[in-house]
């Protein structure tokens, strides 16, 4: 591939090893750009060149010491696989007020073990209700009342020298109403309304419908809006004031590639590719998962590698288990696409398992899943921002001789505390009478006992130290929510807060104060049980090289119902997770162990391993991690 023209003259300046690297990278990368804009636009030509600018424009603008980091990563390039990567998510105004404030907190993190922290939308969103900040009026910009670029480039910075990987969210599907692009198109200018899906009548709108779920039917009923400046109806899946971007428009392409290029620039180092799912439209679907959604994702990270190889992708598809393995890359996108995925099937068992207390429905649906690809890894985890969708498929439920349907009824029972003898106190989201679907809000500790109510404290104590112990055994990078590290019950007056009242996942969004923070040095406290218990985990696992992604999760069967048991395993040894989800002490044969390979000795909680006629009895709630 000759460089464009406009490439080799923004170029011209650059040292000639600097020029030679972006020569190498864009020799190597060109056949993914090329091959995937072929998928997509009937101009490939044109789009992969104007792409190639994109990148060859960023590479010149980026800072010396995030070249460095490029060759750091090229040559260590499974460097987020590793055992030692442990995440946190939080908002910046809800843990320190400003990208400055976060910067100086720090401390409660690295005592924690974290090498990977998400920040919550923070670019520029629409004023008032934004979804959290979903709803994107600037990619350019940060919050106001967060900073400024400069100091988001300096909180990278800062974080980088203590290990720390930035990650940050990046709305593809939808941008704002008063996004700048959705102005122009309500003005008139006619290239701007082909950003967009805007429809003259509901003929077509209607014919969407008829296969169109709906992601928010309490408050943003149907996918399409009639917009009263337009005139006509606008494509809005999330929200009114949330216009879907059309894809099948190159100069969208485009335009993101370059905002990708910015953030990277910044020392964003993973992107979390917000609502991936929905981008591509396909009349007679659900318009989600289609086939364009990978090859766009493979431009933009072809672009970005040429540009930028150190940052990474993660696909915030939360879909059926079935489809998102393409999302880590297979077949033809193989290697090509997002390096990251959500293991949102695993936090759904995991709450499945602590209610039924059974281990059975879930040691078959993760067990049947594929391998996970190797070049890609998963963000596993107990809680996130977002409520619990009982995502529990009626294939799996059926092939364990229940239904799905009453599977999900009764866990959003369980979670509601509707149940008799639950311990838990979530509050239900979104009830859609029409599909029986009732998705949960609450924190981690709100819904194993420890919330408002203290229903159960001990057992919650043991249910969060199990769950975190599931999701950090299973390979990827484990993230703790904001708050779950200390046992918060979550805010109770969420919605007291302008803005907030109509949605209830602001009750496990609370704010984590300095006053929050110190209390998990308070011996005894909840905060210095739970805290005390998670850095445990972090510690543990980074020492443990059979918890490298790359070491596959074998689901073991033929064991006891109450216990989920797994084996990782690896060059240096391998490693079995045992976890009791009851309140029983349950049984596993020793025997069992010793076929594996492993001479026992449990090392997360350091247990002694005695066995009795030969079994081994797993007391209530426990994790073992047996080496």
């Amino acid at each position: 591939m000759a460089l464009p023209e406009t490439a080799r003259r923004i170029l011209a300046d650059l040292p000639d090893h600097r020029r030679a690297t972006f020569e190498l990278r864009l020799e190597r990368w060109w056949p993914d750009l090329h091959d995937a804009v072929t998928t997509l636009y009937s101009d490939p030509d044109d789009v992969a060149a104007a792409l190639v600018t994109v990148a060859a424009r960023g590479f010149v603008q980026r800072p010396d010491d995030l070249h460095r980091l490029d060759d750091r990563r090229l040559l260590q390039p499974d460097w987020f696989q590793r055992p030692d990567m442990f995440g946190y998510a939080c908002y910046v105004d809800r843990y320190a007020e400003t990208l400055k404030g976060m910067g100086d907190r720090l401390g409660h993190l690295t005592d924690l073990g974290v090498t990977y922290l998400h920040l919550m939308p923070l670019l520029k969103p629409r004023p008032g209700d934004n979804d959290g900040g979903y709803a994107v009026m600037d990619y350019r910009s940060v919050r106001p009342d967060l900073g400024t670029n400069d100091d988001l480039r300096d909180l990278a910075t800062t974080l980088r020298g203590k290990g720390i990987s930035l990650v940050v969210d990046l709305v593809l599907n939808h941008v704002a109403r008063e996004h700048d692009w959705a102005v122009k198109a309500r003005a008139g200018d006619a290239s701007y309304r082909d950003w967009f899906h805007i429809y003259p009548d509901r003929a077509t709108p209607d014919a969407f419908e008829a296969t169109l779920p709906e992601v928010f039917p309490d408050f943003a009923p149907g996918n399409f809006t009639f917009d009263d400046e337009l005139g006509q109806w606008v494509w809005t899946t999330f929200n009114e004031w949330q216009w879907d971007l059309n894809w099948s428009n190159p100069a969208v392409l485009l335009e993101f590639a370059d905002v990708v290029i910015h953030l990277a620039n910044l020392g964003v180092e993973v992107l979390r590719l917000d609502a991936i799912a929905f981008l591509w439209k396909r009349l007679g679907t659900n318009c989600q998962n289609q086939p364009e959604v990978h090859a766009i994702t493979q431009a933009l990270r072809a672009t970005a590698r040429i540009a930028a190889p150190a940052t990474l992708f993660k696909a915030e598809a939360i879909v059926g288990p079935r489809d998102l393995l393409p999302y880590l890359g297979l077949g033809r996108h193989t290697g090509k696409v997002s390096d990251i995925a959500y293991h949102n099937s695993l936090m759904v068992h995991v709450w499945s398992m602590l209610a039924s207390g059974s281990a059975d429905l879930a040691r078959h649906a993760l067990g049947s899943l594929p391998p996970t690809p190797p070049s890609g890894t998963w963000v596993t985890y107990v809680r996130c921002h977002d409520d619990i969708g009982w995502a529990i498929d009626d294939g799996d439920a059926a092939g364990r001789g229940i239904t799905g349907a009453g599977h999900r009824h009764f866990l959003a029972d369980w979670y509601s505390g509707e149940f008799e003898g639950s311990w838990a106190e979530g509050v239900v989201f979104q009830h859609n009478p029409a599909t029986g679907d009732r998705r949960i809000s609450g924190t981690a500790a709100g819904l194993t006992g420890l919330g408002p109510s203290r229903k159960d404290p001990d057992g919650a104590f043991a249910r969060i130290f199990l769950a975190h112990a599931i999701v950090a055994a299973w390979g990827g990078i484990p993230v703790v929510w904001s708050g779950d590290e200390i046992g918060s019950p979550g805010d109770v007056d969420w919605a007291s807060e302008p803005g907030h009242e109509d949605d209830n996942r602001w009750i496990h969004r609370p704010r984590v104060t300095d006053t929050d923070r110190a209390g998990r040095v308070d011996e005894g406290s909840d905060a210095q049980r739970v805290f005390d218990g998670i850095a445990r985990i972090a510690a543990v696992r980074a020492g443990l090289p059979m918890l490298h992604a790359e070491a596959p999760v074998e689901v073991l069967s033929d064991v006891d119902d109450g216990v989920l048991a797994i084996a990782r395993r690896h060059p240096s040894g391998t490693l079995v997770g045992l976890f009791n989800v009851t309140g029983e002490h349950r049984p596993f044969p020793g025997a069992r162990l010793r076929e594996l390979g492993v001479a026992p000795r449990e090392v997360l909680s350091q247990h002694e391993l005695v066995e009795s006629d030969g079994l081994l009895w797993i007391p209530p709630y426990a994790a073992w991690w047996i080496v």
